[in-house]
């Protein structure tokens, strides 16, 4: 009888899964630990060959960022950490992420296919490949992460939620995009206990806004059926992540979303591609916003 073949995707939905209901009595998310400004951590990067993780990836590292306590968001591949002449320690355990590789054969059945890639009708091949965080390594020095000021970030996170044109609506006792109008609702920022709160509430909903379809035009409906609200929730709560550790924002726990919690449980255990899906378009939002920005930036 032969090996049986490994799922990827079952695998990190499953590290997912268990980081969430980990932190379901406190809301801690995974995707809404102690980011930036001096906390556990910023979008994961690799400090080897010079970018940032995205998507699901984010999202797997966080967790395991959270849960080992690692002190910095610097990951790499046993060989990369090799080359640059750290070693891995021995008996350090990696973390599984994902990458997918283009082809031009037929699409098997474990091809997840993201909104950029399908857009070019790309056939993507999911790749497994562990990492291990800077703190598993020897003979690696790490790359403090920068300090902003509180003013620098919150003049920062202003100018994606202006930069982005949006329709903004202060006042009233609840947050919330209105589609038929094409209006975001904030409560008065007095309203909040502090400015980082105002923020992330304010990217949650400006993520919903992204997916009107004169932007991001996403209609999640045709992939999760009668799911398809739970699973905008959890874009919105992941672009709103996405952005907020950019930004350097701490991202507070939505204690008012906790009543989604099993719903997102739920579409995660029915459908072992949805976190990657969510993840991509969450990913798709907070670029488009953070292009916006840098255009009204550049005007």
């Amino acid at each position: 009888m032969g090996k049986p073949s490994f799922d990827i995707h079952q695998s990190i939905t499953d590290h997912i899964i268990a980081a969430i209901e980990a932190g379901a009595g406190d809301y801690k998310m995974p995707w809404n630990p102690r980011l930036c400004g001096g906390g556990l951590a910023s979008i994961p990067y690799n400090p080897i060959g010079h970018y940032g993780y995205r998507g699901s990836n984010v999202l797997t590292l966080w967790a395991s960022q959270e849960i080992n306590s690692y002190p910095t968001a610097e990951w790499g591949t046993y060989r990369q950490w090799l080359g640059a002449g750290a070693q891995v320690r021995n008996g350090e355990k990696g973390t599984l992420t994902v990458f997918y590789k283009v082809t031009g054969r037929s699409e098997p059945e474990d091809v997840e296919r993201d909104s950029a890639a399908s857009s070019h009708n790309k056939r993507l091949f999911a790749r497994g490949a562990y990492v291990f965080n800077a703190a598993q390594v020897d003979g690696y020095n790490p790359q403090p992460l920068p300090i902003k000021t509180d003013v620098e970030r919150n003049a920062a996170a202003d100018h994606v939620i202006f930069g982005s044109g949006a329709v903004v609506r202060n006042g009233g006792l609840s947050a919330c995009y209105v589609p038929s109008r094409d209006e975001i609702h904030l409560p008065p920022s007095s309203a909040f206990h502090d400015a980082e709160g105002y923020y992330s509430v304010a990217l949650h909903e400006l993520t919903h806004w992204t997916g009107h379809e004169r932007r991001c035009n996403r209609d999640l409906k045709n992939r999760f059926g009668t799911e398809a609200y739970a699973a905008e929730e959890l874009v919105a709560e992941l672009g709103a992540a996405f952005l907020c550790a950019e930004l350097g924002i701490s991202q507070k726990p939505r204690r008012d979303h906790a009543c989604y919690i099993d719903n997102w449980l739920k579409v995660l255990r029915n459908d072992k591609r949805a976190i990657f899906t969510a993840a991509s378009k969450a990913t798709e939002a907070a670029s488009y916003l953070t292009t916006l920005a840098n255009l009204a930036r550049a005007a």
